[in-house]
């Protein structure tokens, strides 16, 4: 892809992307750890209102 920016402007913006505080070491993206996660708050909501359901009647 090819920038629109001029060629001095485009140098500005690799260097500014290239200071230390702009790399950031991300960890992999797991989709299994958050269906873990969703149904874990999903299981502890519903038991969560059953809970509150018998303290309630």
């Amino acid at each position: 892809m090819t920038s629109r920016l001029k060629p001095d402007d485009q140098q500005r913006v690799e260097e500014y992307l290239q200071l230390s505080q702009h790399r950031v070491e991300r960890r992999p993206f797991r989709p299994w750890m958050l269906l873990v996660v969703l149904l874990a708050v999903i299981i502890g909501l519903g038991l969560l209102s059953r809970l509150v359901r018998y303290l309630t009647l």
